[in-house]
């Protein structure tokens, strides 16, 4: 089946943290061929498009631009704005989440935030997850920026922004409400910015857990690629199969 938009992870799917993957490269070069929109849909928080952008330019060889990458971090301030709850904010994470929110207009709080964000923090503290904790029991609406568990990396699969919000959620009994991929929030605006409808697009990724539930869940097909998250012993487990199994991009018919 031809598609008209690709919505596109990339730690995983055209990346292994550090490392690169030559059918990654040559899925998003073709893509530019046949000029097919597409959008890297990332529930990375730690760096912004632009970072983002620039980081596939100088360590990947991949020249896309900064509005092709819509982060948790634009989906979780697209949430908060829509919410209206008010303005005041306390994050765990890094520059990519802090700034952006910060620069969208909400006001930094410790004590009495209205809302408590939790990304993935590679400076996280203990005093940090206790703030947190104390302004959700005071009522702080708690976000998660995404559920991810663990990052594919060269070194492994390293602790992922679920992992730093489970500990808050132990901490306060309260569940999160999710912004990243799976859920519908951050695949809802993705699709928006490609100007197409949820049938003509096609879902990209590694992680069964996240990109290829992002698309069972919302009513987009799926293509799994295992070349990241999950291996290939996992798929007759899986509950929903994906729309595509592939072993490498490269294996792609557009």
């Amino acid at each position: 089946m031809s598609y008209k938009g690709y919505l596109i992870d990339l730690d995983g799917t055209i990346y292994r943290g550090t490392e690169p993957i030559p059918a990654g490269k040559r899925f998003v070069e073709e893509l530019q061929k046949r000029n097919l929109p597409f959008i890297f849909v990332t529930n990375n928080t730690t760096k912004s498009p632009e970072t983002v952008a620039n980081r596939l330019a100088n360590e990947f060889d991949i020249h896309v631009e900064p509005k092709t990458v819509y982060t948790a971090t634009l989906a979780t301030i697209d949430y908060m704005k829509a919410d209206n709850k008010g303005n005041k904010v306390y994050v765990i994470g890094e520059a990519g989440l802090i700034d952006l929110i910060l620069e969208a207009g909400f006001e930094w709080e410790e004590a009495d935030p209205d809302y408590v964000v939790v990304g993935l923090d590679n400076y996280l503290t203990y005093e940090k997850v206790v703030k947190a904790t104390l302004a959700i029991q005071k009522g702080a609406t708690f976000i998660g920026t995404n559920p991810d568990k663990n990052i594919p990396t060269e070194r492994g699969l390293l602790p992922g922004a679920g992992s730093v919000i489970s500990f808050v959620e132990t901490a306060t009994q309260t569940p999160p409400i999710y912004i990243g991929k799976p859920e519908a929030i951050i695949m809802d605006k993705a699709v928006e910015q490609l100007g197409l409808k949820k049938e003509e697009v096609v879902m990209v990724g590694d992680n069964y857990e996240t990109d290829i539930q992002a698309g069972i869940r919302n009513g987009i097909d799926t293509l799994l690629v295992l070349s990241g998250f999950t291996k290939k012993e996992d798929i007759p487990n899986l509950p929903i199969p994906a729309t595509h199994v592939l072993d490498s991009l490269d294996d792609w018919s557009f």
